[in-house]
C-alpha cells in the first residue's frame, strides 16, 4: 500500500522539519483533486485528473492507488472513462492516506 522507503527518501530529502509541513501540502492537494472525482467525476477532466493524482501519491509512496490511477488514466485516453474504478481509487487512497498520517512516526523514527 504505501512504500515506506519513498517516505524515508523523502524524509531524508527535506529534512525533519520541514517533513509534516510538506506532507500536509501533499494531502491537502490530492484531497482536493481526490473529493473532485468522488463528487463530480468530469469525464473530460478524467484523464488529467489522474495524471495529477499518479505523481502526487508517488511522491508520498502511495503504490497502490498510483497504479490504479496509471490504470484508470489509461482507460480514460481510450475514451473509456465511464470503465475507471473510482471507487477502487477512493478506498485506495483512504487507506493510503490513513495509514500515512497514523504510521509515519514510528516508521521513520520520529
Amino acid at each position: 500500500m504505501i512504500d515506506w522507503a519513498r517516505i524515508q527518501e523523502l524524509h531524508e530529502e527535506i529534512g525533519a522539519e520541514a517533513f509534516a509541513e510538506v506532507i500536509d501540502l501533499f494531502l491537502l492537494e490530492i484531497d482536493s483533486a481526490v473529493e473532485s472525482i468522488r463528487t463530480s467525476p468530469d469525464q473530460e477532466r478524467l484523464e488529467m485528473t489522474l495524471h495529477f493524482l499518479k505523481g502526487g501519491v508517488l511522491n508520498l509512496g502511495f503504490t497502490e492507488m498510483a497504479t490504479l490511477c496509471h490504470e484508470g488514466e489509461r482507460l480514460a485516453a481510450q475514451g473509456r472513462s465511464a470503465q475507471v474504478d473510482v471507487d477502487a481509487i477512493l478506498l485506495a487512497y483512504q487507506s493510503a492516506r490513513h495509514c500515512l498520517v497514523t504510521e509515519t512516526g514510528q516508521r521513520i523514527g520520529q
